[in-house]
């Protein structure tokens, strides 16, 4: 899956010393992190709208995980395509975006996996207050222009984006969709069913939640019951019968075991959330990075990622190793 909010910053053991090892991963606390990234250089507050710098190509570079199954895989790929191409890498796993997106101006972190219309809106927020008026839209280009032009003034390169959206869906059980010859979120809409969501108690207000299912399809939605994105206790309510609708991703590999399905989004109310590497200017920005991630965007797809997703999730298999099975099997690792 690929939660879109995160939490805090993951335990575990890390690594001391100047020299990273090919591909390690690590994670660093909260304190260490936010002291490291208010040392380290980046854009000054005067500087920014104006980064002439040339792009740069440091060779000893950090990956940033942001601690979900989605973004360790997708910075895992990141790590074995850049060691491939010459460049040696660790993996920081850190959980938070308000922790992490700083470190990657700073250039303590110097890659991430990110998604156009999330991050879009998330650092027109940043800049201009939480009360902006979002960015994102369904529309890709636009959404990458918005997306660029926050970004750029911050030291951040946003390299093109691939094939493989994860983006808000929802989902209802098979035999409820067989039964109402449901397929499209248009198809419940005209049903007239009263559905209770099962989802972030957020879902209340944001405009691709509850409110967007009302205004874009006419649904009849009757209240949200606030068990989560995507988690094991939102889908059993819906399986169970207790919630109708269910809000997950469409990289969202499990729905199966609980006998649900996605509905698609035919009035295309979700943003352009396309998987994409965003990159520290002056450490990453170079046409050697640019290369070696693009070849990912000729290949992964949004049915690749779940089925990654589901490899880590339901098959238990590690992060790491299903990226190099991929890589391997796609030709793009020997």
């Amino acid at each position: 899956m690929s939660p879109r909010h995160h939490g805090g910053v993951t335990g575990g053991s890390g690594r001391t010393g100047r020299r990273r090892a090919r591909g390690a991963r690590r994670a660093l606390p909260a304190a260490l992190l936010l002291t490291l990234t208010a040392c380290a250089t980046g854009p000054s507050l005067e500087n920014r709208g104006q980064v002439t710098a040339p792009p740069g190509d440091s060779h000893h570079l950090t990956i940033g995980s942001a601690g979900f199954t989605e973004s360790d895989l997708l910075a895992q790929m990141y790590a074995q395509l850049l060691n491939r191409a010459g460049y040696r890498t660790s993996i920081l796993t850190v959980n938070n975006r308000e922790l992490y997106e700083p470190a990657l101006e700073s250039g303590r972190i110097d890659v991430v996996p990110e998604y156009a219309a999330t991050f879009a809106d998330w650092l027109n927020a940043k800049t201009h207050g939480p009360r902006a008026r979002p960015v994102g839209s369904p529309d890709l280009a636009v959404t990458m222009r918005a997306l660029r032009a926050l970004a750029t003034p911050r030291g951040l390169t946003v390299l093109p984006p691939g094939r493989a959206l994860a983006q808000n869906a929802f989902a209802v059980r098979a035999d409820y969709a067989r039964r109402h010859h449901l397929r499209t979120l248009g198809d419940l809409g005209a049903a007239r069913l009263r559905v209770r969501i099962a989802a972030g108690d957020e879902c209340v207000q944001r405009p691709y939640c509850a409110p967007g299912l009302r205004k874009v399809y006419g649904i009849d939605v009757t209240g949200v019951d606030p068990k989560g994105v995507g988690t094991t206790q939102a889908k059993r309510a819906v399986q169970d019968g207790r919630d109708q609708l269910l809000l997950t991703t469409t990289t969202d590999a499990t729905l199966d075991r609980f006998g649900l399905v996605l509905l698609a989004d035919d009035r295309r109310l979700q943003n352009a959330d396309y998987v994409l590497p965003v990159v520290n200017r002056s450490r990453a920005g170079g046409a050697g990075v640019t290369r070696a991630l693009g070849r990912l965007n000729a290949v992964l797809t949004t049915r690749d990622l779940a089925g990654l997703d589901k490899q880590v999730d339901s098959w238990r298999r590690l992060p790491a190793d299903v990226a190099r099975t991929y890589l391997k099997d796609k030709g793009l690792l020997k």
